[in-house]
């Protein structure tokens, strides 16, 4: 694993700038340039595979096959890098999560988003990021609050539409069940661990099967 660059906090190890305009002023690329789509795809791959210690302005250029330069052109800060790779990928995984109430089941919709192996592994370096960047804790808390929300308002639904079937249970301390459930499993499964992971997932099923079932769609 390379470390990352030893630059100022929130800063790459480097200003590129454009003849006849400060820093300040720099120009930045489109948002929708296919080299910056490229950029956070790079990022979030080393991401997942290497931790987010291991992004650096030369890493992510690498992985993305493009000149370093590039990389500050689009990206002002390494902040800038990680809070873009963050929203992308909050407002795609919001973007499912509205999706998933127009399923049929949704219940089980919003669960199959909530153990998706990829998304959680990610948004678990952003955790451990947001540690040491204020920037990325705010994001995160922001996009935490709407996403359980949300769900939180399907439990209750479901649970009132059941008279609190399977048991009498707040819909939110619910919510935080599901949510702390499949981030423990990936992280679990991560380390090789698989014990007591079949009888958590059963057990949820269960309880989904209960509030969401399949005779009534």
């Amino acid at each position: 694993m390379r470390p990352a660059d030893r630059s100022a906090p929130g800063t790459f190890d480097g200003r590129v700038r454009i003849a006849g305009m400060s820093s300040g002023q720099r120009r930045q690329g489109s948002e929708e340039s296919g080299t910056r789509t490229a950029l956070l795809d790079a990022t979030a791959q080393i991401m997942l595979e290497e931790g987010y210690a291991a992004v650096s302005s030369r890493r992510v250029a690498a992985q993305a096959g493009i000149k370093p330069a590039l990389v500050h052109y689009y990206f002002r800060s390494m902040d800038d890098l990680f809070l873009a790779v963050f929203r992308r990928g909050a407002e795609a995984n919001l973007a499912r999560q509205q999706a998933a109430l127009r399923e049929p089941r949704h219940l089980w919709a919003l669960w199959e988003i909530d153990i998706d192996p990829r998304g959680t592994a990610l948004l678990t370096e952003f955790m451990a990021l947001a540690n040491h960047r204020k920037a990325i804790r705010a994001e995160i808390a922001a996009y935490a609050e709407r996403f359980r929300e949300t769900e939180r308002a399907a439990l209750a639904a479901a649970l009132e539409a059941r008279g609190g079937a399977p048991a009498e249970i707040d819909p939110l301390v619910a919510t935080l069940f599901m949510t702390g459930i499949s981030r423990i499993l990936v992280m679990e499964r991560a380390l090789g661990i698989t014990m007591g992971h079949q009888e958590t997932l059963e057990l949820v099923n269960l309880w989904l099967e209960a509030l969401d079932p399949a005779e009534e769609h």
